[in-house]
């Protein structure tokens, strides 16, 4: 039986040299195909030609753009700074899509519209103001009511904008 393992013992040592020779005939003939790298180009530094504006990172910059900031802000804030000054008047709790003009009449040689809000009719004179965006009433029509609201835009600002509440006949 020892003859049998070291017979066996011997065939496989012999196998394993053939496959550690191949190996390393393998190895030595193949080469790798590398592209060779490319010579860096040339680097020319620039001239700096706006030495005599200001430097993008110094205070004097930054004092100007919050100047040009605040004043933006101080015109923003004088018109709306009256709306919050004054008291608000009762129209001014709801929303100007809850209210429906149905009507209106001429009082002391003034127009008056006649708005319907929550089932309750109020009376609305020029100058009142209607709705949630401080909406004071410019002008009042037959057909409808012309209000001039003060509203935020996309970045932050007031801004002035026309609204109308349009006369709604009932429907049968």
């Amino acid at each position: 039986m020892a003859a049998v393992l070291v017979g066996l013992g011997g065939c496989g040592a012999s196998k394993e040299d053939d496959i550690r020779q191949w190996m390393v005939e393998e190895r030595n003939q193949t080469r790798p195909k590398v592209a060779p790298i490319p010579a860096p180009k040339q680097f020319k530094p620039e001239a700096y030609v706006n030495a005599a504006a200001i430097e993008p990172f110094s205070n004097l910059k930054l004092t100007q753009a919050l100047k040009r900031d605040s004043a933006q802000v101080a015109s923003n804030g004088a018109l709306v700074a009256p709306e919050l000054a004054r008291r608000k008047e009762p129209m001014e709790a709801f929303p100007l899509d809850t209210m429906m003009l149905v009507g209106s009449i001429i009082r002391a040689g003034q127009p008056v519209a006649l708005i319907k809000v929550d089932n309750l009719l109020y009376q609305v004179k020029l100058g009142n103001y209607l709705g949630q965006n401080y909406g004071k009433v410019t002008k009042i029509s037959e057909t409808e009511v012309t209000l001039r609201e003060i509203v935020q835009d996309a970045v932050g600002e007031w801004i002035e904008r026309v609204a109308t509440l349009q006369l709604q006949e009932k429907s049968k």
